[in-house]
């Protein structure tokens, strides 16, 4: 067992032993005089705080843009890290710095070296291309107040046509260098009454939480994050994943995408998984894109999104609907669940002392299932849902509903299914009078809240007419897909 945190910054490999497990990054590397990482919002909204992260997955370089502000030092054990400073010198400036200058896409400069993160992140990026939705989605996790942001997108595009730079080179050359310091061993630090631990393998972690039950499990810490730099809590006991190479498993059925679904671990973020579960369902896919920003996605975790219980949770709903079962392990004993019964009351979860989410399965769609999931919020980037709604439903050759299952977030404590809507539906014609009587059965189904996102009234109203959506989208498919026992349109 190693007592040390070991990552490179830049070029420079760093090792500390005496560290708080609630030290972020950007508060750590702004003390060691790395001030071109910003500090706004504090809670992973603005992007001035923006850092290129690099790690090993699946022996590969993955190079991402991540908020420092909410990043938590010891989650970049075995990592690399580079500020705007590992970017570019004032006398061989970045393409993207040179394409900034050249199209004034900065003014006062405060967002403008998150913005270049992002920028210089997306230039590695897989596939980029100059297409303003895909731009807009790699700088969705900036905000800036005064430039605008046509010239940035600009400056993006003008930066795409540059070859290779110095930096791109030295990012990857570090692919040798992080397999060096990928050594296997468990870390566990411990200061001023606090430890930090960071297992290689679940089993590590899983002997760990029976003897420290309270410990904090942390993946990606997008919700971790927020305890510790907006409600100031302490966190005395903390345990790292994102090092357990079982908890970041994405896997297929092995005849295709289909056969068996998709089991993704714990330690698996929203981004590594997106393209896998797009492939299942596509409409989850798109959903995806509208949970936080691309930097949020590129920490969240799947899972996290579930373990947190949150009732407004964008995930859940749509996982719910899909049938997903949960895996949950104590030591060495596992349960399966399915992923409503996860959730009791809010705040509580079922889960024993000790027990922590291995992983979740999305089981693969019957054929002639039509699945669709909406999410409503006053913002399309980065804003929390007043509702979401996921739907999946199969009918006979007939029209008659032989499958449904209706699952919503924000109309109650928990994520759950609208039960008494769904049993207006099961056996009934698929058609107006089927719907009308789920529409009026939601009432008996939810009681939802009002507070500053959404009142009751508007809850319950976009609950019913996201039913009604959902059938109008459906009308004619569901008889085909029957008919035809197809699954190109699930």
């Amino acid at each position: 067992m190693r007592q040390t945190i070991r990552f490179y910054l830049g070029e420079r490999l760093v090792s500390l032993c005496d560290i708080a497990p609630d030290t972020t990054l950007l508060d750590w590397l702004r003390h060691e005089g790395r001030t071109g990482t910003k500090e706004g919002c504090n809670e992973g909204d603005c992007g001035a705080c923006m850092v290129i992260v690099a790690r090993l997955r699946q022996g590969r370089l993955a190079v991402k843009a991540v908020n420092a502000c909410i990043q938590l030092l010891p989650m970049l054990d075995g990592a690399a890290v580079f500020t705007i400073e590992d970017i570019g010198t004032p006398g061989a400036l970045h393409p993207v710095q040179e394409a900034m200058v050249a199209l004034n896409g900065a003014q006062c400069g405060f967002c403008t070296p998150g913005f270049v993160m992002s920028m210089v992140a997306y230039r590695q990026a897989e596939g980029a291309s100059d297409d303003d939705a895909a731009i807009d989605a790699a700088l969705s996790g900036n905000l800036c107040r005064c430039t605008g942001y046509a010239p940035i997108v600009k400056a993006m595009k003008q930066a795409l046509l540059a070859p290779p730079a110095a930096f791109e080179q030295r990012v990857a050359e570090m692919t040798e260098r992080l397999h060096a310091l990928a050594d296997g061993q468990d870390v566990l630090i411990e200061h001023e009454g606090s430890s930090l631990f960071v297992p290689a393998t679940a089993e590590s972690l899983a002997l760990r939480l029976i003897s420290f039950p309270d410990t904090v499990i942390v993946a990606g810490a997008t919700d971790v994050g927020l305890w510790v730099t907006k409600a100031m809590r302490p966190l005395p006991r903390v345990a790292f994943i994102g090092q357990c190479a079982d908890l970041l498993r994405l896997e297929t059925g092995a005849q295709g995408p289909y056969a068996k679904g998709l089991y993704v671990g714990a330690a698996v973020t929203y981004e590594e998984a997106r393209e896998a579960l797009a492939r299942i369902l596509p409409d989850f896919g798109v959903l995806i894109g509208r949970i936080g920003s691309t930097p949020i996605r590129n920490s969240a975790t799947l899972c996290g999104n579930i373990a947190n219980g949150s009732p407004i949770g964008d995930g859940p709903p749509a996982l719910i609907a899909a049938g997903a079962i949960l895996h949950l392990r104590c030591g060495l004993e596992r349960r399966d669940m399915p992923l409503e019964a996860f959730f009791l009351a809010y705040g509580k979860q079922d889960r024993r002392p000790g027990e922590f989410v291995e992983g979740v399965s999305v089981p693969a769609p019957l054929p002639g299932t039509f699945y669709r999931s909406y999410k409503i919020s006053k913002r399309f980037d980065q804003d929390i849902s007043a509702v979401l709604g996921a739907f999946a439903l199969r009918c006979d050759a007939k029209g008659r509903v032989i499958d449904v299952r209706l699952a919503f977030g924000g109309m109650a404590a928990t994520p759950c299914r609208a039960h008494h809507a769904e049993k207006a539906l099961m056996g009934a014609l698929w058609n107006e009078d089927a719907l009308e009587a789920a529409r009026e059965a939601l009432s008996l189904d939810f009681k939802p809240l009002s507070d500053m996102r959404a009142s009751a009234w508007y809850r319950q109203t976009v609950a019913a007419n996201l039913l009604t959506r959902f059938f109008e989208e459906s009308r004619g498919e569901t008889m085909r897909l029957a008919k035809a026992g197809s699954l190109a349109h699930v």
